[in-house]
């Protein structure tokens, strides 16, 4: 069994991904951000940089989701390579960070890469307000991410609802994270794995 956890930076993916591994006693598959050799640059100079990450996270996710299916072993991930293709990457050639002959050849690549994926059991949506993301961006205190404009979240979260609004891959949860604060309140923890129950259930 395969569930993947997405949202935009800030939405707590990374949280739930460890809460729901811990009590389904499942394996946790996490993002390489602190073993990201282009963070850094890219958060201090995104035009120079932005395809430099973008191949970066598309070839750790396509290798992380073909370690997760040789494996055989059910696993909880936090975010899927979908949203790099239809988030992240799109809004940086929108806003000039990234340009065309770049973008193109990514799409390129992820189209072929998409090809050999198969799609999580359960896609669950972190669905969260920029003033949301940024109080739980400025509590983590990452260095990097110091610089994000609230201009570049909001777009993230546009495209984001937009990929959502059409994601027909397979299963999927959509969880309000300025409603349901599961980090820190184990009954809103509780209706969220009582949603992915009644969703899983029909898996089997």
């Amino acid at each position: 069994m395969h569930i993947a956890v997405s949202g935009n930076i800030g939405s707590g993916k990374t949280t739930l991904t460890e809460l729901l591994a811990k009590h389904y006693h499942w394996e946790p598959e996490f993002e390489e951000v602190d073993n990201n050799p282009y963070l850094d640059d890219f958060y201090r100079e995104m035009q120079r940089w932005s395809f430099n990450l973008q191949i970066f996270f598309l070839n750790s996710r396509l290798k992380q989701v073909k370690e997760i299916h040789d494996s055989g072993k059910n696993v909880v991930q936090d975010r899927t390579i979908y949203e790099d293709a239809h988030i992240f990457a799109p809004n940086l050639h929108a806003m000039g960070l990234m340009p065309s002959r770049d973008y193109e050849n990514y799409l390129s690549l992820f189209h072929l890469m998409e090809s050999f994926v198969k799609a999580p059991d359960l896609l669950i949506y972190l669905r969260a307000s920029v003033p949301t993301l940024v109080g739980q961006i400025q509590q983590r205190g990452r260095d990097y991410e110091n610089n994000i404009r609230l201009d570049y979240l909001n777009r993230l979260n546009e495209r984001y609802e937009a990929w959502i609004s059409s994601y027909d891959k397979g299963k999927l949860l959509v969880i309000n994270v300025d409603e349901n604060k599961f980090a820190h309140n184990p009954e809103h923890l509780g209706e969220i794995i009582n949603r992915i129950d009644a969703e899983l259930n029909g898996l089997f």
